[in-house]
């Protein structure tokens, strides 16, 4: 009974037997569905915690954090340091997690596909194939440079020097093209409107200190390879309640997104040598991305067994729902909604109408069992009850384990991820203040921003492709000093205003300056603003004689004819 993991009771005339399921039938997942409040986390639970107490590798995967709290009071002292708890809202010890990191060849377009579906999932109202085609090459770019990190699409969009460096490095000859023969090309026009949308919405997940500091460190301290080989156990408390509801499915799909990588990658491993290793994953459709099927599919051959729940079929995607209900082997049932019964009762009739799906209470299942690889009748179950509180926790014991083991404190990650950046080229920085944005670097190191003054420099000494607006106050012509040194106008420019001298090789043509629209009002309230024209008296223009005209008129006429 070593590999049967117990979780519920029968009660088919009152004959109450425990039972529960295999460890090769558990290779072909099982799914949770059920309303809020019926009892599929406590269920959840009694699994984990059995999982926990056998020595099985283990890892949770939680987005209100209440589960994934729960689950520390129960582990017990000798399973200490097989604990890897990623607490995103331990702000002040991020945890060192990087996706892009030693990804190898026939795993990069895996890694790829997964961020990006998260990313499509997030924003799905302003995605685009221009978007998603310029951030895969970017992403697939990144894959191949040594030290990347997902701060580096931002990078890879603004600074040409970063973008060269990670360009020569490219292998993959179709991603190098891209970036060589296509995007090189953009003018400077469609460049920005190309990638404008990406460097928005990357940046608000990049620009948060809390996502920032766990996805900016290039070396990852967690070793998902490791952790499942192992059988440790890794507790990931997304509570969007604290850390968002968009940066709790940003982690959780791509946790996900890397651990199926690091399955797959046993590939090298003999089939009855991998150990089997358990993921849950409570409200599993925040995660559930696009190519969350693969995972279904492919998953039980590197012996990833998934353990799924959520509340009702509508919450999953077209691509998503037909890969649970064609790949999972085991489903349990709870009170579900009308909708959803009507949908179930095709795989519970004859024994279950819609009727006895949606009269169900509190803690009852309806069941179809894998069992020795066949998939039994449906039948009726009552799950266990909650776990009793052990007499002794180690909670504290294992969150100063696991932060001494996979985190560093905050300064040291922010003045690591600073000191990158700040070596960055001097054309990323300077793009920045030309679009009055706060570099990365200076947000990091806690430098105030400040949009009155750009760097300045000589006159005729920018940079190559750099055009001059005059419509920032260093180079505009401050009338309002002028006029306070200038009593009469009509004497023209003032003696201590002297023209420039142009530099030699450079046009003495300077624009005229053009005063705001702030400016210009307060120069028409006050009289002081500049224009071509004197001031004073105006000379009264020439009458004009209609007989002098009428005779300049016949004479053109007449020398017409002649």
């Amino acid at each position: 009974m070593r590999d049967v993991i117990i979780f519920a009771k029968t009660n088919f005339r009152n004959q109450q037997i425990k039972f529960g399921i295999k460890a090769d039938d558990r290779r072909r997942h099982m799914y949770i569905i059920g309303k809020t409040g019926m009892g599929k986390t406590t269920m959840l639970e009694n699994m984990v915690i059995a999982d926990i107490l056998a020595g099985r590798g283990v890892a949770v995967v939680d987005p209100h954090g209440e589960f994934a709290d729960k689950i520390l009071d129960f582990i017990p002292e000798n399973r200490i340091d097989d604990v890897v708890y990623f607490n995103p809202h331990d702000i002040e010890h991020p945890i060192a997690f990087n996706p892009l990191e030693q990804v190898g060849t026939e795993f990069r377009h895996l890694v790829a596909s997964g961020i990006m579906g998260v990313f499509k999932k997030i924003w799905i109202d302003l995605w685009s194939a221009r978007m998603e085609y310029i951030l895969n090459n970017t992403l697939l770019a990144l894959l191949e440079y040594p030290g990347s990190t997902l701060l580096g699409i931002m990078r890879m969009l603004a600074d040409k020097d970063y973008r060269k460096r990670v360009v020569d490095n490219l292998k993959d000859p179709v991603v190098k093209s891209f970036w060589v023969n296509e995007f090189s090309r953009y003018s400077q026009k469609f460049e920005t409107e190309a990638t404008a949308a990406i460097q928005n919405k990357v940046g608000q997940f990049v620009t948060n200190p809390l996502i920032r500091n766990i996805l900016g460190q290039s070396n990852s301290l967690i070793n998902m390879r490791k952790i499942m080989d192992e059988g440790k156990i890794l507790i990931v408390n997304l509570a969007k309640g604290k850390i968002g509801e968009d940066n709790s499915a940003l982690l959780g799909a791509m946790i996900i997104t890397k651990l199926q990588q690091a399955a797959m990658s046993r590939v090298d491993v003999p089939e009855e040598k991998r150990k089997d290793f358990y993921l849950y994953v409570d409200e599993f459709q925040n995660f559930a991305t696009d190519s969350f099927a693969a995972i279904l599919s492919e998953a039980r051959k590197y012996r990833l067994c998934l353990i799924l729940a959520n509340q009702y079929i509508e919450q999953l995607s077209e691509k998503v729902k037909p890969a649970v209900f064609g790949n999972v082997g085991s489903i349990a049932l709870f009170r579900v909604g009308a909708e959803d019964a009507e949908f179930l009762e095709k795989e519970f009739e004859p024994d279950f109408i819609a009727n006895d799906l949606v009269n169900l209470t509190k803690y009852d299942i309806y069941i179809k069992l894998m069992i020795d690889g066949i998939a039994s009748r449906p039948f009726s179950a009552t799950t266990l009850e909650p776990n009793l509180l052990p007499p002794q926790s180690f909670r504290d014991s294992i969150i100063a384990n696991s932060r001494s083991r996979y985190t560093m404190s905050r300064q040291k990650v922010e003045e690591k991820i600073s000191r990158e950046w700040m070596s960055g080229s001097e054309n990323f920085e300077e793009k920045a203040m030309r679009r009055d944005e706060q570099p990365l670097a200076r947000a990091l190191s806690g430098q105030p921003q400040s949009f009155a003054r750009r760097r300045e420099r000589p006159y005729g000494a920018e940079p190559s492709g750099y055009r001059p607006s005059f419509d920032h106050r260093d180079q505009r012509v401050d009338r309002r000093e002028v006029d306070r040194r200038e009593p009469d106008r009509r004497e023209g420019m003032p003696q201590m205003v002297k023209p420039l001298e142009p530099l030699p090789g450079s046009s003495t043509e300077i624009p005229v300056p053009r005063p705001k629209a702030g400016m210009a009002a307060e120069g028409l309230a006050t009289g002081g603003l500049g224009t071509s024209r004197p001031l004073g008296p105006r000379k009264e223009k020439p009458k004009i004689n209609i007989d002098d005209l009428r005779q300049v008129l016949d004479k053109a006429l007449h020398k017409d004819e002649q």
